[in-house]
């Protein structure tokens, strides 16, 4: 999990490759996200860069601007959904 926050029966949720599968990462390994959190990761980076240096848990959470995401959504009940308007180039509302 990218934020620590169980993710609960019923909650948004999705499987992230961690290679981005137009990148050949269909059959490599996934993790299961809450829905807000995948969003926040595509909103803010493009497949290439997720590749190169986003491809493991430990580097999505090291990453400085999702850091800012995550700490911010920790505050939140573990089913928490918000629509992800953030478009790439354009400052989050968590910053």
């Amino acid at each position: 999990m990218l934020c620590g926050r169980p993710i609960p029966q019923g909650a948004r949720s999705s499987k992230h490759h961690l290679v981005p599968k137009l990148k050949g990462g269909t059959h490599l390994g996934t993790v299961q996200l809450h829905q807000v959190c995948h969003s926040a990761i595509h909103a803010r980076y493009t497949e290439a860069e997720i590749t190169r240096r986003l491809a493991d848990p430990a580097a999505l959470q090291a990453d400085p601007e999702l850091a800012r995401f995550i700490a911010w959504v920790r505050t939140k009940p573990d089913g928490f959904h918000a629509p992800t308007r953030t478009a790439r180039g354009r400052t989050p509302k968590w910053k």
